[in-house]
């Protein structure tokens, strides 16, 4: 339910179902990306990124992409994600949680190629991405999957690299929308993960 001043649902759902098919949403959060890059003297195109994922339980509507993610004890979607080294989403992948990450990571890697032609050197990981996915993207991209380890289990300490993604799905959280994955489509959950940037980024800019 909508709160009674906005308009009604029906023209809300027109409009998102409209600028997601577009593209428009998703080219709003690229540009901005761009745009507070530069805003602090960096280039537009990062060469950096950092890879990792989180699963997050689904609602009942959800349609297809859902498994258990045994590691997590989670039933739903894993959403992967690469950040840039300010923490800023370079692209986002939703699939099913029982996808282990050292499979999935494959295909956000396509995307990220797909989006990024040039310029992308290295990429950071935590020791789920360990095996022969070091190989296989340095065959077939020419990058550099650099591990970044927790040498001490149990124990909590602040790693290189490593946070700025975990402090980006922070950012998320702080969303209620995504708390967990509410969309029937995999299409509407990138889509409203891309607007909760634009949220932070405008904020950003407007300061």
């Amino acid at each position: 339910m909508l709160p009674k001043e906005y308009a009604p649902w029906e023209s809300v759902y027109y409009y998102f179902r409209k600028w997601k098919r577009d593209g428009l949403i998703e080219e709003t959060h690229d540009v901005l990306v761009e745009k507070v890059r530069v805003g602090i003297g960096k280039k537009p195109t990062p060469s950096v990124g950092i890879i990792d994922s989180q699963s997050v339980k689904a609602c009942n509507l959800c349609e297809g992409d859902v498994g258990y993610d045994g590691g997590k004890k989670t039933k739903g979607r894993k959403r992967h994600i690469v950040v840039d080294t300010m923490g800023l989403i370079m692209i986002v992948v939703i699939h099913a949680a029982n996808i282990h990450d050292s499979v999935g990571a494959r295909a956000v890697m396509k995307s990220l190629k797909d989006k990024y032609l040039t310029g992308i050197l290295k990429i950071f990981a935590d020791g789920g991405y360990l095996g022969e996915l070091i190989e296989w993207v340095r065959i077939q991209y020419d990058w550099t999957l650099e591990i970044v380890k927790r040498n001490e289990p149990h124990t909590f300490k602040v790693l290189p690299k490593r946070w700025i993604v975990e402090r980006t799905f922070a950012w998320l959280s702080f969303h209620r929308r995504m708390s967990k994955d509410y969309e029937r489509l995999p299409e509407s959950g990138i889509a409203f993960i891309q607007l909760s940037m634009i949220r932070l980024m405008v904020n950003r800019i407007s300061k």
